[in-house]
């Protein structure tokens, strides 16, 4: 795959770099940080697997010039810690999600926007639209490569009532996973909490949080169902997608050689099919997951998704478009990517 002028403009690659082809150094060593289980290539968080399908497949056409080890469940470093990282070079990659950033850059809060994206082709469609043009050129303005674009589904699992309708958040204890999200639910008369999803069993645990929005995979991945009595699916209908991406720090990708870069990008362009079709696939599996533990499953159906959606707009969408020039503008090449 070669890296097109519109590339490397949106990876602010200065034209003297594009010329040099081939690597000076002996190897290019990465590190791939995450805050998911470890598994293997074939088994556990698909999420891991993708990280470790790429190692394998980097290394396999650079001939063993690239390697890339994987660190999961935060072992090189916490979870909040790895995007400013990779900002400033000190983590070359990491699968995240993007809105986990959302604190010191508010414009990535529109990748966990609640009722914004509502499946998986339009989220994905966002790569060669004028949208996810712009937020990869805003994210390499920031120190950060999108390599795999990843979008996945998301539920609640809730201790001890369900969460479907918008009425039922009133007086629970609840994490959202974007500050977006949180004020919705505040909207709605919860109380929020934020964490990461690798900490939300803890919090379940304590009665500290009462239901957790997270993905599909995250569900199931941090064993939620053990303390879970009631599951809300998104494998049917959803308001809730998240952009969870593997990304790379700009600062490695500057220092690789263009023959290197090409092999980064195409691996990773490559691997999006297979992270929507394992996606997809655990939007199933957790409802039998749950199920087999004992929890209720609950399903949304277009009226209840659009009832948070319009309270979505009266607060999120619009909270976000006032934050600034950049985030209004975002939002609307958003809204016009939408079926």
């Amino acid at each position: 795959m070669s890296i097109s002028r519109r590339q490397a403009l949106a990876f602010g690659i200065a034209a003297p770099a594009l010329l040099r082809f081939g690597s000076a150094r002996a190897g290019t060593a990465l590190k791939i940080s995450h805050q998911f289980p470890g598994g293997t290539a074939t088994e556990g968080d698909f999420r891991d697997r993708l990280c470790r399908r790429f190692a394998t497949v980097i290394q396999e056409r650079s001939k063993g010039t690239m390697t890339a080890d994987i660190y999961p469940g935060s072992s090189l470093m916490k979870t909040n810690a790895q995007f400013s990282a990779m900002r400033k070079g000190a983590l070359d990659m990491s699968l995240i999600p993007i809105s986990y950033a959302g604190g010191d850059l508010p414009e990535l809060n529109l990748g966990l926007m609640p009722g914004l994206v509502t499946g998986y082709a339009e989220g994905l469609g966002w790569k060669n639209k004028p949208i996810g043009q712009e937020l990869a050129k805003f994210l390499a303005s920031k120190g950060v490569v999108i390599i795999t674009w990843i979008w996945q589904a998301g539920g609640a699992a809730s201790r001890a009532r369900p969460l479907v309708e918008v009425g039922d958040a009133k007086g629970m204890k609840i994490r959202g996973g974007s500050r977006e999200m949180d004020l919705v639910l505040q909207a709605a008369g919860a109380a929020v909490l934020s964490l990461p999803s690798n900490e939300l069993y803890a919090a379940m645990q304590t009665g500290a949080c009462d239901a957790a929005l997270t993905s599909s995979t995250s569900l199931t991945s941090f064993r939620l169902e053990e303390l879970a009595k009631h599951l809300t699916t998104g494998r049917a209908k959803s308001y809730w997608f998240m952009l969870e991406p593997l990304l790379m720090s700009k600062a490695a990708f500057d220092r690789l050689s263009n023959e290197e870069r090409e092999i980064i990008l195409s691996v990773g362009a490559e691997l999006e099919e297979y992270g929507r079709s394992a996606a997809v696939e655990d939007d199933v599996r957790v409802a039998k997951v749950y199920e087999a533990a004992g929890a209720k499953v609950h399903d949304l159906d277009e009226a209840v998704v659009q009832k948070w959606r319009e309270l979505a707009r009266e607060t999120a969408w619009k909270d976000y478009a006032n934050k600034s020039e950049n985030c209004a503008r975002l939002l609307k090449l958003a809204m016009e990517t939408g079926a």
